[in-house]
């Protein structure tokens, strides 16, 4: 039962439970690719039922997610099938199980506004653009907005991100410094462009005087 019920898996060099990132990212692709037709049969067409399937389909793909296991997510196993001849890429479940957590939230508000209640207004296309938005960044540059919101929300760095990526202590000095030394070197630049430029060339150039009649 707990072989079946799990989230990640363990692996040697790693401290926490992982996902393959590959696959994570190609499931990702495949739900933004149905979320965007069915927005656009929604938004152009005015045709609600698309959406309405994708939401119960969306809302059960995350539920297997995050409340069973990632492995039996229906997505996930295509994900699986199109990524399988490449080399995994590790990455830490903690955070992901966040992140598709609030996947998970938007898909239960979804479900309640547009299946049970059939409501159509605002707050429906700020959810629909905002999982549009999450979708497109995880599976198009690899980064999880869900992640940095973990890190926010928990005040610590996720594990093991995409890439390689490590959130950096003294970037905020590093950005200092480098904005000094831009705002020191701009009247250097000033001067260096006014010296080589001729007068004639950097002139504004003289707007025709227009003829009153």
């Amino acid at each position: 039962m707990s072989a079946i019920l799990n989230f990640g898996e363990f692996r040697e060099g790693f401290d926490v439970p992982v996902l393959d990132e590959r696959e994570v990212r190609a499931g990702a692709g495949i739900l933004f690719l149905l979320a965007l037709i069915a927005f656009m049969n929604s938004w152009l067409v005015g045709n609600f039922h698309y959406t309405r399937v994708f939401v119960v389909a969306f809302l059960v793909d995350f539920v297997i997610r995050v409340a069973i296991n990632p492995r039996f997510a229906p997505t996930l196993i295509l994900a699986r099938l199109a990524v399988r001849r490449q080399e995994p890429e590790w990455t830490g479940a903690p955070q992901k199980r966040f992140a598709w957590g609030i996947g998970l939230t938007l898909a239960a508000v979804m479900f309640y506004l547009i299946v049970l209640n059939e409501m159509v207004g605002p707050l429906n296309l700020f959810i629909c653009l905002f999982c549009l938005l999450l979708l497109f960044f995880e599976s198009a540059f690899g980064i999880c907005i869900g992640c940095k919101i973990y890190e926010w929300a928990f005040r610590k760095s996720a594990q093991y991100c995409p890439g390689g990526a490590r959130p950096s202590r003294d970037a905020p000095e590093r950005a200092g410094r480098a904005g000094g030394r831009f705002l020191y070197s701009l009247p250097r630049w000033s001067l260096a462009w006014s010296s080589t430029c001729p007068s004639v060339a950097c002139a504004p150039p003289r707007l025709p005087k227009l003829r009153m009649w």
